[in-house]
């Protein structure tokens, strides 16, 4: 079969990924979409995404529209005549009018296993609720929030102690072998989107700074969840005096116990092991640690630095 025409919509390194293995596998996208330059780092400089830099590199057309609902951006888009148009973690949304444009439709990487974990931050929300598995799905686009039908998908087991950090890169491996696997089945035809049961759908909303904060009147295995679920972004804080503390990694212990018979929020132990916080339910042991401006270090080496014995945070 000769390779499709294809237009490929994506912006971070999870759609970059799936680039890539387009590219390996012999298939050169005709366009790139993604999102505009957007300013990054301490000096806001304007910082092209991952998928702009990799489409360059490989001399690739691309184009940054602002939105797809502009007159001009869908005649552009209509005018490359393509077969399909592979979407991953584009952040744009698709009006009608483009998901109409490819012949063989609009074909989304989305990474969980639908219909758990339509939106924008799937991979955090299966950490958050304590999942032991997520996947990666290849899904028929259409104008509900990932709702379309999927045509293939694959299943993956969460580690125990696995940050969405490292778990976005093994779930943006997936897609991509899976996408390239697949890609010419669908095209010809020869593969069937079956349709998601709407009444098992969850949502993954997009994530704020404030959500990542930890609140100890919640039990500690849930905190446990959130300290990985926001490693590396925008990681999980909690506030010392005046200080906003981030803690990159944490364990509950004691689950079945009422937070050690004090508070919430105190520190009911601080050495070598860690740093131990009365919860709700339970005890967060914080195990590593970071001050505004300074370097992530082991909570034993931060309470050898900070008096903590005692203290209610």
């Amino acid at each position: 079969m000769t390779s499709p025409s294809i237009i490929f919509a994506g912006t971070p390194d999870f759609a970059a990924a799936s680039l890539a293995a387009l590219l390996d596998a012999g298939h050169r996208p005709c366009a790139v979409l993604s999102q505009p330059d957007r300013p990054a780092g301490r000096g806001k400089q304007l910082t092209a995404s991952p998928v702009k830099e990799l489409a360059l590199e490989h001399g690739l057309k691309v184009l940054q529209p602002e939105s797809l609902r502009d007159v001009a951006a869908i005649a552009d888009l209509a005018a490359l005549d393509p077969d399909i148009m592979i979407v991953a973690a584009y952040g744009l949304i698709l009006p009608q009018q483009v998901l109409d444009i490819p012949r063989a439709g609009c074909l989304n990487v989305h990474a969980s296993m639908l219909p758990r974990w339509r939106g924008a931050a799937p991979i955090q929300a299966a950490i958050l609720a304590g999942d032991e598995t997520t996947g990666v799905c290849l899904m028929s686009m259409e104008a509900g929030l990932d709702t379309g039908p999927v045509y293939a998908s694959e299943e993956l087991a969460i580690g125990e102690h696995e940050t969405a950090g490292e778990l976005h890169d093994r779930v943006a491996s997936a897609g991509a072998a899976l996408l390239t696997a697949q890609l010419e089945d669908i095209v010809a035809g020869r593969l069937t989107a079956k349709k998601q049961d709407d009444a098992l759908a969850t949502y993954a909303p997009k994530i704020k700074a404030a959500d990542a904060q930890l609140d100890w009147q919640q039990p500690a295995i849930e905190l446990a969840h959130k300290v990985r679920a926001y490693n590396p972004v925008p990681g999980a804080w909690f506030m010392i005096g005046d200080e906003r503390v981030k803690c990159w990694a944490a364990r509950s212990i004691a689950e079945n116990e009422a937070g050690a018979g004090v508070a919430p929020g105190t520190v009911v132990a601080a050495g070598k092991d860690g740093i131990d916080i009365s919860c709700a339910q339970g005890i967060l042991r914080l195990e590593s640690l970071q001050r505004p401006g300074k370097k992530a270090i082991s909570a034993a080496e931060f309470s050898s630095q900070v008096d903590l014995s005692g203290r209610q945070l």
